[in-house]
């Protein structure tokens, strides 16, 4: 307990912040990093994603590549690239990318497939086009999974972008490493209260969209929670 107390005390001390190892600095950074991390994987997953979805092709491949790749040590990983990159951003960010598309490719083809088949005939049968019925029918309908998918990637590569510091690239992770090396535990204990906060902060971000982007016809739809009483107590009342 009193080491996290110091931990505590360690973040709000003013000495920590300002200058290039601030907290505030790091935290910029870290935020920077894997918001370009989810931004790249989303370029390369959703129109991926939505092809499989849309056309039923690939989904066996897809899934076997994705859980190949969950499977892969994110550290081995960017310790590998590093190997051939060389030190700084690339290397973790590359890894991080790798880290982040199978979350965001899942949520972008289940988010299709999820999509009632009689709705796609539907649009169909009124004379939409392939484009028209992915454009208004499917991406709007498989939105609330689509983000899921980006809550649960961004939520893994906040968590695991401290590896960034490991090869010089910045982050929290300056903390975690440099506590390490000088025993210096409270400060380590203070960049992993820092990282689970902005984690946290992440998914409540998330969770309120994935609640906003959900259709006003399907949200209207959805099942009330209404409490019915037993036969007996309705005849009693009755």
């Amino acid at each position: 307990m009193n080491l996290f107390f110091e931990a505590i005390a360690w973040i709000l001390d003013p000495q920590h912040y300002g200058g290039l190892n601030g907290i505030d600095t790091r935290v910029v950074q870290h935020l920077l990093i894997s918001a370009g991390v989810v931004a790249v994987s989303s370029l390369i997953a959703i129109p991926l994603g939505y092809v499989i979805g849309h056309t039923g092709r690939g989904r066996a491949a897809a899934i076997a590549l994705s859980g190949g790749v969950r499977a892969l040590p994110t550290l081995g990983l960017l310790i590998l690239i590093a190997l051939g990159v060389g030190i700084g951003l690339t290397a973790p960010f590359i890894a991080l990318v790798v880290l982040a598309i199978p979350s965001i490719l899942a949520g972008a083809y289940s988010g299709f497939e999820a999509v009632d088949r009689r709705t796609i005939d539907a649009a169909r049968a009124v004379g939409m086009t392939e484009w028209q019925i992915v454009g208004r029918v499917e991406i709007p309908l498989g939105l609330p999974l689509l983000i899921g998918g980006l809550r649960a990637a961004a939520l893994q590569v906040i968590a695991t972008a401290t590896l960034a510091d490991y090869v010089g690239a910045g982050g929290l992770g300056h903390f975690l490493f440099l506590g390490l090396k000088t025993n210096d535990y409270p400060q380590m204990l203070a960049g992993s209260i820092v990282v689970i906060v902005l984690a946290i902060v992440s998914e409540f971000v998330f969770s309120v969209i994935q609640r906003l982007v959900v259709p006003a016809g399907v949200a209207a739809r959805a099942p009330k929670n209404v409490h019915v009483g037993s036969p007996r107590s309705r005849a009693a009342m009755g």
